[in-house]
């Protein structure tokens, strides 16, 4: 197989995007009447029902490719993965809600198009079309894969629902299990996978595990978490080819060492699903490029959760984050703005990890520091860390520690201020 690209380096954000549409240009266009939505994600789902809760009464359509209805994807890596719950837990809202608020979803439905020069209908694969006056891509990101291993039923990346049966398969059957990438979906595998009996092992490039969201104080303290329960975590070395012998997989890095398993996971980051936006014109770089009202280059067509790059409240530029959080209080946001309301979006990131029952959270851009002050113990899990970069507070991380790390986001909402960093300090 084809040696891949480095695992956990994410193509780099653009310098300087080309900006969207005006925030103010939604109130020039007529009222709407039919509001579509692709992707049946948190993003786009939120977006659905808060269209409805802020008084939109025309028709709202949401169609995604996925079979089932809108669904939690945080627990596919640890307690659905793992056959704890069962899937019907993880439903977004009970079955009867959408039929309920008017919304009419369209599962298992791929649009192709989104109206050609103009971008005022849907357009699906069976040929029919839907036109709208306003619409939402909410399209998420589909996971990295390695280049060579398509097709070969024991490398397995997880994302959907649809992946689960296989790996939970390779995984019921005992392994082993080789994970590429110490991030999040990684992480949780590894530990589901070693919680369910199977010996696992861990290859990341970066030279600490969760390297996108945590600084190398508390990575290490989660590798620690892993290697006492027997999972080795290498880091610092990057897969360079996955062969099939047999029944076997065998795996070997740019440290020369091969190492057999029954499956691989990949995961080492996911690409926005951003084909529709790039198809139809719109400004799309490492993400659909929208304002803090998620609206496009183009004044009806609006972008939320995953697949869009907004600008970044906490350090400037613009940022795509891949967090569940995220994805639903961007999706309720830009749905807000689509009905004229005046809310720019100023949260930053958050989300959490849960990993041999161990529970982490984390805020803003901790891993974009340059300076760490930890209060408690990290090892133990019973800590609070505010990150700073030149001095201002760009972040934060807190186990078994929930009232410090509610004044880290509330922080990061928006009181940027030296007073405030303070404040925050004192607290943790």
């Amino acid at each position: 197989m084809a040696e891949p690209a480095s695992p956990s380096a994410p193509p780099p954000p653009p310098a300087s995007p080309s900006p969207p549409a005006s925030p103010s240009s939604v109130r020039s266009l007529p009222a709407p009447r039919t509001i579509a939505i692709v992707g049946t994600g948190v993003a786009g789902a939120t977006a659905a029902l808060t269209l409805r809760e802020e008084g939109f009464d025309g028709r709202i359509v949401l169609a995604g490719e996925e079979p089932e209805e809108p669904y939690r994807r945080p627990p596919l890596s640890k307690e659905l993965l793992a056959g704890s719950a069962p899937a019907g837990r993880i439903r977004l809202r009970p079955p009867a809600v959408w039929a309920e608020r008017g919304i009419e979803l369209l599962t298992g439905t791929e649009v192709t198009g989104i109206g050609g020069p103009a971008l005022d209908a849907l357009e699906f694969a069976d040929g029919s079309r839907l036109p709208y006056d306003r619409l939402l891509l909410a399209t998420g990101a589909r996971p990295r894969a390695l280049p060579g291993a398509a097709g070969d039923g024991r490398v397995h990346t997880l994302r959907t629902l649809a992946d689960l049966p296989a790996l939970r398969a390779d995984l019921e059957s005992g392994g082993p299990l080789l994970v590429v990438g110490a991030g999040l979906i990684g992480l949780e595998v590894a530990a589901t996978a070693r919680q369910m009996g199977c010996e696992v092992t861990v290859l990341e490039a970066a030279d600490h595990p969760l390297a996108r969201v945590l600084p190398p104080e508390l990575g290490r303290a989660v590798l620690d978490v892993h290697r006492a329960r027997g999972v080795p975590v290498h880091t610092g070395v990057r897969l360079r080819s996955v062969v099939r012998r047999g029944r076997t997989l065998v795996a070997t890095g740019d440290d020369g060492v091969s190492r057999p398993a029954g499956a691989v996971l990949v995961a080492i980051g996911a690409e926005p699903a951003a084909g529709l936006a790039e198809r139809a014109g719109l400004g799309v770089a490492d993400g659909i490029l929208v304002d803090a009202y998620g609206a496009t280059s183009a004044p009806h067509v609006y972008a939320a959760g995953d697949v869009a790059r907004y600008p970044d409240p906490v350090l400037g530029g613009s940022h795509r984050a891949e967090q569940w959080n995220h994805a639903r209080e961007h999706g309720a946001a830009v749905a807000a703005h689509m009905l004229g309301r005046d809310r720019p979006f100023a949260a930053a990131p958050w989300g959490w990890t849960e990993q041999y029952g161990v529970t982490l959270q984390f805020c803003g851009h901790p891993a974009a520091g340059d300076d760490i002050a930890v209060e408690g113990d990290p090892a133990a899990f019973d800590f609070s860390a505010v990150v700073r970069r030149g001095g201002r507070v760009v972040g934060g991380a807190a186990a078994g520690r929930p009232a410090a790390f509610r004044a880290l986001r509330d922080l990061l909402a928006g009181r940027h201020d030296a007073g405030a960093d303070r404040a925050v300090a004192e607290r943790v």
